[in-house]
């Protein structure tokens, strides 16, 4: 099967020379989380709309389950949650997936209005109006409305920035969802916490180029472990953050009753600041949209 979305050799540059992308590698497999950080300006959302078929890119090759971003089938299989999303006011959630559904071709009909609005749990706001919602009922629907259709990929730009805890827990607890399904999600993101706990992967982007990429725990590195036991603080040094549950496991064997893990060290926020730090390198100058007037859908790259 092919991947939900691959990206290769991916450049961008926009009108006035302006480069959004310089040669960008990127893989989001089937049943996969992959978050995309890069500071203000580095590529991101130029990146995600070339996947999308808003923006046309300069060079490279980008697919969508097969096939090249913004043909049919690639739209097809693509779902897509804007950051900045405005739904009209005054429609319920199920007039909302209707228009959606008229939208996107699809014949799914009542019952795929319903399951997606139990998926994300508004199975019981299906009658209520947008301008009614919170905001993270809101978020919830977008999610339901890019999932129409069934997509391969989803893409999500900042699904949580502006949710409380609470709202964040229940977006990603809906994430794990979409993966155990086989559903691909680039999560383009700044909350690297969010990132780090959800994630199979991270794409780290700056200045238009891939300045890291790995799992979460490779991009990491090691850490140190606190253990509480019964029997005192078991202390380890340079373990993986796969390899925790293991040694649970091996405290437990042991006849140890636990009572709490700690990590300490390096976190996925240490490795972002190692390879982008506070520096500029070469992204886009305060000012600098990247907007292509001969281009419809290409808007400013934030």
């Amino acid at each position: 099967m092919a991947a939900a979305l691959s990206v290769h050799g991916l450049t961008k540059t926009y009108k006035g020379g302006k480069e959004a992308l310089r040669g960008v590698d990127l893989t989001v497999g089937e049943g996969m989380l992959v978050g995309l950080l890069g500071p203000n300006g580095a590529g991101k959302s130029t990146l995600t709309k070339i996947a999308c078929g808003l923006v046309q890119a300069s060079g490279g090759e980008v697919t969508v389950a097969g096939a090249p971003a913004g043909s049919l089938e690639a739209r097809r299989a693509t779902g897509y949650l804007a950051e900045l999303f405005r739904f009209p006011a005054w429609l319920t959630a199920l007039e909302l997936l209707t228009l959606h559904q008229r939208l996107a071709g699809s014949g799914g009909g009542s019952a795929e209005r319903e399951e997606l609005l139990e998926l994300v749990g508004l199975g019981d706001a299906r009658e209520v109006r947008v301008e009614a919602m919170s905001k993270g009922m809101q978020q919830r629907l977008g999610i339901a409305q890019a999932m129409i259709g069934a997509p391969s990929l989803l893409l999500l730009d900042e699904p949580t920035s502006a949710l409380d805890p609470a709202g964040r827990r229940v977006v990603r607890e809906l994430l794990v969802e979409l993966r155990s399904r086989g559903i691909g999600v680039m999560l383009n993101s700044h909350l690297l916490g969010e990132v780090e706990r959800v994630c199979d992967a991270v794409t780290i982007i700056d200045g238009g180029r891939v300045v890291a990429a790995g799992s979460p725990a490779e991009l990491a590195g090691a850490r140190a472990v606190e253990i509480e036991t019964d029997t005192g603080v078991v202390r380890r040094e340079g373990v993986e953050r796969d390899a925790i549950p293991a040694l649970v496991r091996e405290l437990v064997a042991e006849g140890r009753d636990i009572y709490a893990v700690r990590e300490g060290g390096s976190s996925l926020e240490d490795a972002y600041m190692k390879v982008v730090g506070s520096g500029d390198r070469g992204r886009a100058a305060p000012g600098d949209d990247f907007d292509d007037p001969d281009e419809p859908g290409a808007e400013a790259e934030r």
